[in-house]
């Protein structure tokens, strides 16, 4: 199942080759493919699917994970996992160090890691992080929070971690939902080093909800044609969906809008933007788990005013081809060449 965690290892000692100017950042005209990143519950792992037409998913591995989750978390699973490109030519993978299942499978004593009536549920202290310039050899490292930042005192959880490229820093984003002891959960941002393996800026919000008694988590960031920058993220409330808010800046001055933009009767969370390569449109991607099998939803919009539902995968336009039920997951374009050796790592067939 796991071809890549040897050269985890291997590079994460010897630490991250520096790129030449060459390799920066693909041209949006030389992208021609999309890989999703996802995990499910049954193997709390990495799992990745392709696509050449953003509408039809088909796992590299037959629906098998392509990193397990025992080889590289401290809890032995990881969940949420984010894919994004630097600038650099880079990918950048972020993820939950949790495992709700742990107990069960042996791997601890307790439900959790800490005692739920002081930390609350599924709690956990930090991330896994991931770089590569293949996505095939991965640099891997585990950030533990309360290490690097004592004075934010105890932990509750640290979930759902994405990244963005802050062009004003220069620096690549790290921004996630975060739960101080046992109180609401929040979203906050910090930035990272070059080599992604820790947080280097204290936790700071990044956006707060205006009723505070509601909790908010699963941020996504994306910059709009207009260079403004639009942040979908979850909030709790009955049910719990997806909405919006706009800024001029990646890290703050987000507005409050009130309109959930899912079309969904039921809960969703885990928002991912992407556009579809050489058109106006941008999908949003939700991880709706209020249904049975659980599934993935989609609208779409051009104006990020507007959203049109195109359905759940397999009942609508959108596809998978040998995978059910993924879980929390995000897309990010890719060239011909990176796809094409991505599938021919795992001997998968790929047509364009």
């Amino acid at each position: 199942m796991n071809k890549l965690f040897p050269l985890l290892l291997l590079l994460a000692a010897c630490g991250t080759p520096k790129p030449e100017p060459a390799t920066a950042t693909a041209a949006q005209a030389d992208m021609a493919a999309y890989l999703m990143t996802y995990f499910k519950d049954n193997d709390h792992s990495l799992h990745f699917a392709l696509s050449t037409d953003g509408y039809t998913f088909t796992d590299v591995n037959g629906g098998e994970a392509v990193i397990g989750g025992d080889s590289i978390a401290s809890q032995r699973g990881i969940r949420d996992p984010h894919i994004t490109r630097g600038p650099d030519g880079a990918f950048y993978v972020a993820m939950t160090d949790l495992h709700l299942f742990a107990r069960r499978l042996g791997y601890r004593e307790t439900t959790w890691e800490r005692p739920e009536e002081q930390y609350g549920w599924g709690n956990n202290r930090g991330f896994v992080l991931m770089k590569s310039h293949d996505l095939i050899d991965w640099t891997h490292h585990n950030f533990i929070f309360e290490e690097a930042f004592p004075e934010l005192g105890p932990i509750g959880s640290t979930w759902a971690p994405q990244t963005i490229y802050d062009p004003e820093e220069d620096k690549m984003m790290l921004y996630f939902t975060m739960r101080l002891g046992n109180g609401k959960t929040k979203m906050y941002y910090a930035y990272t080093d070059d080599d992604f393996t820790r947080a280097v800026t204290r936790p700071e919000l990044i956006f707060e909800y205006p009723d505070t008694n509601i909790q908010v988590l699963d941020a996504d960031i994306i910059r709009m044609p207009d260079g403004r920058y639009c942040m979908t993220y979850v909030a709790q409330e009955q049910p719990g969906g997806i909405k919006k808010a706009v800024s001029d800046h990646i890290n703050r001055g987000y507005v409050y809008e009130s309109e959930m933009v899912d079309r969904e009767p039921g809960a969703c969370e885990a928002p991912n933007m992407w556009q579809r390569i050489g058109e106006e449109e941008y999908v949003l991607m939700y991880d709706v788990f209020s249904v049975d099998p659980h599934n993935f939803g989609f609208v779409e919009t051009t104006d990020f005013v507007t959203w049109e539902g195109i359905g759940h995968f397999n009942e609508g336009v959108m596809k998978t081809t040998n995978f059910t039920s993924p879980k929390h997951g995000a897309v990010v374009q890719l060239t011909r060449k990176e796809a094409t050796t991505l599938a021919t790592h795992w001997g998968m067939p790929l047509e364009f």
